[in-house]
């Protein structure tokens, strides 16, 4: 071969590999999220402890260690994760637009479509009882 470089390269021509236009999930997560989400990002930031980090194409909502709610980081999914006490799940089931989540029921969790902003305080009240279902736990571990 002769001195040229591979377009790939660092120090070669082009750009290198992978630093081509980013895809939109990146951008969003960059803004901590955009419409519902954003605004539930930045209510449940607000509290005490709260990480909130992109997992597997959701917003992760976590107390230390502990899970206690997923939102989708795309605008069109609207299903919330909550994670509850028996007692709050029991509760929450027995209400319209509330169900059993369709792999994690027996550890908790619940799902609710969470669509339209005004939504977002009764969508708050569960979030919360499942911050305070973490927190109680924490305090458990030690």
């Amino acid at each position: 071969m002769s001195g040229a470089r591979s377009r790939g390269s660092r120090s070669g021509l082009g750009a290198p590999r992978g630093t081509g236009r980013p895809r939109r999930d990146r951008r969003v997560i960059g803004r901590g999220g955009e419409g519902l989400a954003g605004a539930l990002n930045r209510v449940v930031g607000a509290w005490s402890g709260v990480r909130i980090t992109p997992m597997f194409g959701r917003w992760g909502y976590f107390l230390g260690g502990v899970l206690f709610g997923t939102y989708p980081l795309r605008p069109k999914s609207h299903d919330l994760w909550i994670r509850l006490s028996r007692e709050d799940q029991a509760r929450a089931l027995k209400l319209a637009g509330i169900t059993p989540h369709r792999r994690f029921a027996a550890r908790g969790w619940i799902e609710c479509r969470l669509a339209e902003p005004e939504e977002l305080p009764w969508a708050l009240k569960w979030l919360r009882r499942g911050y305070e279902r973490a927190r109680h736990a924490r305090e458990e571990e030690g």
